[in-house]
């Protein structure tokens, strides 16, 4: 599996590019637990298609006046600044949001997910987020919905 994935990245995997902006994208694994491991969110992902790009999504809150110089550190890497979905934020206490002048910002970028890239991606956008007086609440990962067989 391990050599599948290297050959793939090496070689060209897919013949098709995944597009973020595809309006059928569903959210097939997500992890917004600190202590969960990557592992576990993607065991505990039954529609994840291991063998496919997903597009990966961080979800933090930043200062406005750091938006755009994490969004360009960011970019190195090769993610890009994505809108945030809507109802996002819901759930949370909106008051403590703004009394905390955090903006809710969410990079994401096409790649393969395994348990090692999330726990390394997740650890990057946390050092990140903490680097600009932010918090990273956590990812998710979007892939078109599997076709029944």
């Amino acid at each position: 599996m391990v050599v599948v994935r290297m050959w793939r990245r090496m070689f060209g995997g897919s013949a098709q590019a995944l597009d973020p902006a595809r309006t059928d994208l569903v959210v097939v694994a997500s992890s917004f637990d600190d202590a969960e491991a990557g592992s576990t969110a993607l065991n505990r992902a039954v529609d994840l298609d291991r063998d496919a790009d997903a597009v990966l999504r961080h979800h933090l809150r930043l200062p406005a006046e750091q938006i755009e110089a994490a969004c360009e550190i960011a970019g190195y890497d090769g993610y890009v600044r994505a809108e945030p979905a809507r109802g996002a934020d819901e759930g949370r206490d909106t008051a403590a949001r703004a009394a905390s002048g955090l903006v809710p910002v969410v990079l994401q970028r096409i790649q393969r997910l395994d348990p090692l890239s999330c726990s390394q991606e997740r650890s990057r956008m946390a050092g990140l987020a903490q680097r600009h007086d932010g918090i990273a609440d956590g990812w998710d990962a979007l892939q078109p919905p599997r076709v029944a067989p």
